[in-house]
């Protein structure tokens, strides 16, 4: 679907006249919201017309404040897009969460989708406070760097993102897509699903049909029993010496951004890969054979769920799976950790969270990369051993 290709005027909050507000989808004053942002020259009408095409049961909104063309959320022209200017980015922002306060009370799930510039203005919401949003889409556009708000390494942990690019796309510099991949898809420790499209600077239909699926999925994780991961004040790790996790050395590893997710560069060496499974297969109650969610040749471990123990302990809870290793050309892991452990494990260069996290799996899911080292062989087998312990229920879900 096409939409105008430039950025998104938001208003300035001193302005006492209302927005201009298109709706659709659910009249439920409590269903969740997905508000859609748009890009300049298109409008709040044009872009509500995507509603007709994602998940009917939640409720839809397009917003845009009453003001002309160019004031308020200010822009530097730049190849057809702008960077936005820190202080017009914060009053706009500062608007938009007064209008959406009054429209969702805290409780009621809001998810952020932003095409082009409408990327920009929604990245730069969920970085600012991302315990406000229940997730984001950044569709052929980027966050705004630069521009006062926090791109820190796992600064967007439990905040499922979903992601989409043109390969061809003329109208975002490409330096600014490159950067807004990768912080989305490794150090912000945000869930990113992600697509890249062989065109340019338009919503394909395939990203708009995996767009409403990824909504759908969401807000159906959503609605069960503590869903949301809050910000922990403290973090210990019980199976490292003083609760401490280390910072991994050197730069991570390649990994794909497709489904299944894979560690594709500077892979542990198979020695090790082999003293870590026999590892983990020594933990109380461990058994192991295929797993029940990987690739063929994955090795699962399994427990006997104890009673009470939390779902997001596990990969597969029915399986008892809450753990695999990756078949030796690979040698990664993937496992369950507590939520409030995961932005930890990210920021200091252990993991990666996996795509579907907090969407169809476990909120704690991360790719824990291969060890490559005695050192490292002695860290992953904690993180194994931490995620072991939260399946046996040593572990309290702090969320």
């Amino acid at each position: 679907m096409r939409i105008p290709e430039t950025s998104t005027v938001v208003g300035d909050p001193s302005l006492s006249a209302s927005p201009e507000v298109a709706t659709a989808g659910s009249s439920d004053p409590a269903a969740p919201l997905v508000v859609l942002l748009h890009g300049r020259g298109s409008s709040e009408r044009d872009i509500i017309a995507l509603a007709d095409q994602l998940p009917p049961d939640a409720a839809y909104a397009a917003v845009r404040a009453p003001i002309a063309e160019g004031g308020g959320y200010a822009w530097f022209a730049n190849r057809g897009i702008g960077r936005p200017v820190a202080e017009s980015l914060a009053a706009g922002m500062a608007w938009f969460r007064t209008w959406l306060d009054a429209v969702a009370p805290d409780g009621r799930p809001v998810v952020l989708v932003g095409f082009s510039g409408g990327a920009a203005f929604a990245g730069g919401l969920v970085l600012a406070d991302p315990q406000r949003f229940s997730g984001a889409a950044i569709l052929y556009g980027t966050l705004p760097f630069d521009a006062g708000v926090p791109v820190t390494p796992a600064r967007l942990a439990g905040v499922p993102v979903f992601v989409a690019q043109g390969d061809q796309d003329r109208v975002i510099p490409p330096e600014l897509l490159a950067r807004t991949w990768q912080y989305l898809l490794t150090d912000s420790a945000a869930p990113a699903y992600a697509r890249r499209d062989p065109g340019g600077h338009h919503i394909s239909p395939r990203t708009l049909g995996e767009l409403g699926g990824w909504i759908h999925e969401r807000l159906s994780f959503l609605g069960r029993p503590g869903a949301a991961v809050r910000t922990a004040s403290s973090v210990h790790w019980a199976q490292l010496p003083e609760g401490h996790l280390p910072v991994r050395a050197g730069q991570r590893p390649a990994v794909s951004w497709t489904i299944p997710q894979e560690q594709l560069s500077d892979n542990a060496p198979l020695d090790l890969q082999e003293r870590l499974f026999s590892q983990i297969r020594s933990l109380a109650g461990v058994s192991s054979s295929q797993s029940a969610i990987s690739v063929p040749g994955a090795r699962g471990f399994m427990v006997t769920p104890p009673l009470g123990a939390p779902a997001d302990a596990f990969l597969v809870r029915s399986a008892g799976e809450f753990a695999h290793q990756h078949p030796t050309r690979d040698g990664s892991l993937h496992l369950a950790l507590p939520p409030e452990l995961v932005a930890d494990a990210v920021a200091k260069g252990w993991a990666v969270s996996h795509p579907l996290a907090g969407i169809r799996l476990a909120r704690g899911m991360v790719m824990v990369y291969g060890p490559r080292d005695e050192n490292e062989l002695r860290v992953v087998a904690a993180l194994v051993a931490t995620s072991h312990a939260y399946a046996m229920g040593g572990i309290a879900d702090a969320s």
